[in-house]
């Protein structure tokens, strides 16, 4: 993910050791850590309490187009992972993933809270992948 100034900002990045992903359908626990739902709508069904986040990064989430035309189809996986990341290489999507590392600092585990069936075809694996691309390696 490429923006302006990404090296010299990423002093300012903490250091997190283990970003996971979980559905926002199984239990929350003590070991998740800093709790993020990164969908743009609330998982149906759960309520505030039952997810016990720590924050809702909707504006995080796919643009609604991306998230029409992906339509959580395996076959378009791989244009959508590619979408997403021109998507999240905007300034104002760079600062808000900065932001959530910021709010994480402290945790051990930073836990990507999504709602979709499918636990390897969604947008919190390419969050994943694009926070820790941001994260400073240790060593």
């Amino acid at each position: 993910m490429a923006a302006a100034g990404v090296g010299e900002r990423a002093a300012n990045i903490p250091v997190i050791v283990e970003i996971v992903i979980k559905r926002a359908y199984v239990e929350p626990a003590p070991s998740d850590g800093f709790r993020v739902l990164v969908d743009r709508v609330w998982p149906r069904g759960k309520t505030k309490d039952d997810l016990a986040l720590d924050l809702w990064a909707r504006d995080l989430a796919p643009s609604s187009t991306l998230r029409g035309w992906f339509n959580h189809d395996p076959v378009r996986w791989q244009g959508f992972c590619e979408r997403y990341r021109r998507e999240l290489a905007a300034p104002e999507q760079y600062a808000r993933l900065t932001e959530i590392l910021k709010a994480a600092r402290g945790h051990k585990r930073l836990t990507l809270v999504f709602g979709a069936k499918d636990e390897e075809h969604n947008q919190a694996v390419v969050l994943r992948n694009a926070l820790e691309d941001l994260v400073p390696k240790r060593g």
